[in-house]
C-alpha cells in the first residue's frame, strides 16, 4: 500500500498557474492539514500553513528567488524543498510532495501507520 494518500488539488496545471500566480502562495485544508502552496520559480511546493516561530499563516508571506516561504509575521524564510528556515531562530516547517500529471495536479498527506 502506498504511505500517502494522493488528494487532487486542481484538474490540471494551467488551474494551478491561474489560482496560484508565481511569487505568490495559497493555503488548503486537506483531511485536517492546513497547508501553504507556493508557486516559486522553480516550481510548485507544498508546506505546512503555521510558522513554528509565533504560528503565522505562511500562505500571507511571499516567495523568494531561493525558493523560500517568507513568514508575514516576522519574516523568518523557509526552504520550500526542504522545510528548513534559512535564518533566525525557527523550527523547521513540514513539506508535503506535489504531483504534476496529466489528470491532475496531487498533494501527499502522508498516511497514518493504521492506514498504511
Amino acid at each position: 500500500m502506498s504511505s500517502h494518500h494522493w488528494i487532487k488539488i486542481f484538474d490540471n496545471e494551467q488551474a494551478l498557474h491561474n489560482n496560484i500566480p508565481l511569487g505568490k502562495a495559497t493555503s488548503f485544508v486537506i483531511k485536517g492539514n492546513k497547508i501553504c502552496i507556493a508557486h516559486s520559480t522553480n516550481g510548485v511546493f507544498a508546506v505546512a500553513d503555521r510558522c513554528p516561530h509565533n504560528g503565522a499563516s505562511l500562505s500571507q508571506g511571499f516567495c523568494t528567488e531561493k525558493d523560500e516561504i517568507v513568514c508575514p509575521m516576522h519574516r523568518y524564510p523557509f526552504d520550500l524543498k526542504t522545510g528548513r528556515t534559512t535564518s533566525g531562530l525557527s523550527m523547521n516547517v513540514l513539506t508535503y510532495p506535489i504531483q504534476i500529471k496529466e489528470n491532475g495536479v496531487f498533494i501527499g498527506i502522508k498516511a497514518k501507520w493504521w492506514e498504511v
